[in-house]
């Protein structure tokens, strides 16, 4: 379990006006985890076209995967110094969504996913994650949600009465190498090397960069989709992962001629590449991290040039 202030609160009072912290802000998460299986197959459509908009999720009699929840919840702490019991959390979790979802069939659980309904939807990792925070909703003060459906998909949904309640964000992380050299055309060397040190060295150097692109949207009502999957991944892939991978970046893509490939720019760029594709998708462009080291990463908010846009609700996620 972590602990995170949360900035949106109001300013908190002078630390020795209280007891134990009483009255003082604070987010805290917890995790849970259960193994489920799913089906993506949707009565109305005939085998060709599932198949067409599912690809291999469509395949009977479905496929499993270990999911990771994260749950932050917020508010003041009480006089023993917690924003709530830890073993009510946890209780409350296993209640409403470990014990009935572990070992079981998404798509019979819930009257959410019931498809004979015409309400019913796929349980996708976004319509998951949307019924989830309606059964944990009256039992906890949530703030935010993630859910890993794999390493390199999850998605996350805010809480609260001025939300969107359909609204979800869907992340995928793919994977790049390339090389780059940090360098100002206009600069000597030892200018270059003054500004970015080793990084400017003439022959350039690698990483093996770790992209993460994060959409927003709401999620389609019989799909349970912010967007495609599919067709996201592809973009990217065919966008940016296929014309970065193994080359030198200041050589070999165009852009970076005339700029130089900090892990801000390379964000930036990949920002600007992807924005208007994944608008036709129906969903937007939220975030775009690109981590070029275990030690280096930057983000870029594609929906607004300023960093304060973040969701404060997300930060709570965002070291999870």
């Amino acid at each position: 379990m972590t602990a995170t202030r949360l900035t949106a609160f109001p300013a908190a009072p002078s630390p020795t006006s209280t007891a134990h912290g009483r009255g003082r802000p604070c987010v805290i998460t917890r995790r849970a985890t259960f193994s489920a299986s799913h089906l993506y197959r949707l009565p109305e459509l005939d085998e060709a076209e599932n198949t067409r908009r599912f690809g291999r999720c469509s395949l009977a009699p479905g496929h499993g995967h270990n999911y990771e929840l994260t749950v932050a919840m917020g508010g003041p702490l009480d006089g023993d110094g917690m924003v709530l019991n830890l073993s009510d959390v946890k209780h409350a979790i296993r209640r409403e969504v470990s014990d009935p979802l572990d070992f079981r069939f998404l798509n019979d659980v819930w009257p959410e996913f019931d498809l004979s309904r015409p309400e019913g939807r796929l349980p996708t990792t976004e319509a998951l994650l949307l019924a989830i925070r309606e059964r944990l909703a009256p039992h906890l003060p949530l703030v935010a949600l993630r859910l890993h459906e794999q390493t390199n998909l999850w998605a996350d949904v805010l809480c609260g009465p001025t939300i969107d309640p359909m609204e979800a964000f869907l992340s995928i992380r793919t994977h790049f190498a390339a090389a780059h050299r940090l360098a100002r055309p206009e600069l000597s060397q030892s200018e270059n090397e003054a500004i970015y040190g080793k990084c400017a060295r003439p022959h350039g150097h690698g990483h093996n960069y770790l992209l993460d692109v994060t959409v927003r949207g709401p999620i389609d009502a019989r799909t349970g989709m912010v967007c495609d999957l599919a067709e996201l991944q592809k973009l990217v892939a065919d966008l940016v992962v296929e014309p970065f991978d193994h080359t030198f970046l200041n050589k070999d893509v165009e852009h970076f001629a005339g700029c130089v490939p900090t892990a801000e720019n390379i964000a930036l760029h990949i920002a600007d590449l992807l924005s208007a594709p994944i608008a036709a998708t129906g969903a937007r462009l939220h975030k775009v991290r690109l981590q070029e080291s275990p030690n280096n990463a930057a983000e870029v908010f594609a929906e607004t040039p300023q960093l304060e846009m973040l969701p404060v609700a997300l930060e709570a996620l965002a070291a999870v």
